[in-house]
């Protein structure tokens, strides 16, 4: 049972990342705009996040210190995912060259940043903002270890940002016009819908949730940054396709690659998996391997955006 237990934790600090980032992803690409840069904006979030709480953290609580920083990821990424908007939607630039260049800039940037300002590169900070056991809520039979117990607030904050982006997406009127600007931008725009509007703040919704994802990524797994996230916001587009742009679907593909990367990444703690003597190289390629297998035999079936990836020209017809 603890081995169960412990999967299940290790399944959820992994997940919830590629929760937040895939989610930020659908709100660009429902919109209609290609938004691979999710790498490049969470090594920003996590950047400016990690290095705040790297300096400040004696100066607040660590509640405050955490809260502090999650709203600096969340604006750093959002303006830095402006670059790409800009070019996507103003400038009419090809979306996947536009997001590939942030991708190239964003490690850059915080590896000059970190060696001016410190002369390393790498990021170290304290990580005294795990939740030992939630009161009373800790107490519930099985659900209290499994949800309660060794975790972290950004935890149900991922699964709070769940429920709002599925009401938002299905439920409101923005989200009604954010999918009509994703199909048919010319009908959207024909009864009066701002299409370039609508785009601009579904790209600034993708970097918030994509700056919050690379600090939520790296707070639970390690103590320090290092210009990485692993390749999380690639993992993050699978998971995008794999869940069909839709919520509910993206979460259950995020739970399903995060206990792939449990694997690969604590296979030392489940005690049938160390005993095979398996070299970690292995085991680190798991998560990989599953996404281009999964991708391989869903996505010639992925019902994505039709006018995914088009420039809307508001002269045409």
């Amino acid at each position: 049972m603890h081995t169960i237990y412990f999967l299940v934790q290790q399944t959820m600090l992994f997940s919830i990342p590629l929760l937040l980032v895939a989610l930020g992803g659908m709100y660009s690409e429902r919109s209609g705009v290609v938004n691979i840069a999710l790498e490049g904006i969470m090594i920003i979030g996590a950047f400016f996040g990690i290095f705040f709480i790297s300096k400040f953290s004696t100066f607040f609580p660590p509640t405050i210190t955490l809260f502090i920083a999650i709203m600096i990821s969340i604006v750093s990424g959002m303006l830095f995912s402006l670059l790409h908007a800009y070019a996507s939607i103003n400038m009419n630039a090809d979306q996947i060259i536009s997001a590939t260049a942030l991708n190239i800039f964003a490690p850059a940037f915080a590896i000059y940043v970190a060696r001016s300002i410190q002369t390393v590169q790498q990021i170290s900070f304290i990580n005294n903002f795990r939740i030992v056991e939630v009161p009373i809520l800790s107490k519930i039979p099985i659900l209290g270890d499994f949800l309660f117990k060794n975790t972290y607030i950004t935890t149900y904050m991922g699964f709070l940002i769940l429920i709002i982006s599925y009401i938002v997406l299905y439920k409101t009127r923005f989200g009604l016009r954010l999918r009509s600007c994703g199909e048919h931008p010319q009908a959207a725009d024909s009864v009066g819908i701002n299409v370039h509007k609508i785009r601009y703040i579904c790209v600034a919704i993708s970097g918030a949730l994509a700056g919050l994802g690379g600090l939520v990524f790296i707070i639970p797994t390690s103590t320090n940054f290092n210009a990485d996230v692993a390749g999380y916001g690639f993992l993050a587009l699978a998971v995008l396709i794999f869940g069909e742009w839709k919520p509910i679907k993206i979460l259950y593909a995020s739970f399903f690659f995060g206990f792939m990367k449990t694997l690969s990444a604590a296979y030392s703690g489940i005690p049938i998996l160390a005993s095979l003597q398996i070299q970690n190289q292995i085991y680190k390629m798991i998560p990989y391997i599953a996404t281009i297998i999964i991708l391989t035999f869903t996505s010639k079936n992925s019902n994505s955006p039709k006018a995914l990836g088009d420039a809307y020209d508001k002269g045409k017809r």
